[in-house]
């Protein structure tokens, strides 16, 4: 195979891999293009169970709204009730001058406990190739999306979440969310597993 060859291989993988070249790390334009002909039978089955699938996110959903209600700068982001959705994504903002740690230590807090959060729209699409270097200046004019992409937190869900996992989860957001200042303190001298 030529060198030619070589660049285009790796042109279509991110291609077909939303342009992603490692975590969160986006360097051209994309598209999800990467299922198989099993995954559309798959897929296609699954439609069969729609309806349950819709309740266990609602569920799932209900449960993480329940656990961490009152919980200071935690916020389960609502869906809008007057529209018919999946309930596939539980995203929470986290306003980090209230919950004393910021989405990233949260995220990094939860991961170290097998909790696999993402941040979530991020980074933002002004901040990836190829509009990153058509329009150098766009975080300045995009300043609601600069804040909402260093905010947001997806949280797992689906039909592999159990009501206890959840209550799980959510008892590690709490604890660190009460002893936020201790935690970015152990954050910084990489002692996470002690919070």
């Amino acid at each position: 195979m030529s060198n030619r060859d070589d660049e285009l291989a790796a042109k279509v993988r991110l291609m077909t891999n939303f342009g992603f070249a490692g975590y969160d790390n986006v360097v051209s334009i994309g598209t999800n293009g990467k299922m198989s002909e099993i995954s559309a039978a798959m897929g296609l089955t699954s439609l069969e169970e729609f309806d349950k699938f819709v309740e266990v996110n609602y569920r799932n959903y209900q449960g993480y709204r329940d656990e961490l209600a009152g919980l200071p700068g935690v916020h389960v982001i609502p869906y809008d009730t007057q529209e018919t959705g999946n309930y596939q994504y539980v995203v929470l903002e986290i306003d980090n001058e209230l919950a004393c740690v910021n989405r990233d230590q949260l995220k990094d807090i939860l991961w170290a406990e097998n909790v696999l959060a993402r941040r979530y729209f991020y980074p933002g699409c002004h901040r990836m190739e190829p509009y990153l270097s058509s329009c150098s200046q766009s975080g300045l004019l995009l300043k609601e999306t600069e804040r909402l992409s260093e905010r947001v937190l997806s949280l797992p869900t689906g039909t592999g979440v159990s009501r206890q996992d959840i209550a799980d989860v959510c008892a590690v957001i709490r604890l660190v969310v009460s002893h936020g200042k201790e935690a970015q303190g152990r954050l910084g001298d990489g002692r996470i597993s002690d919070v």
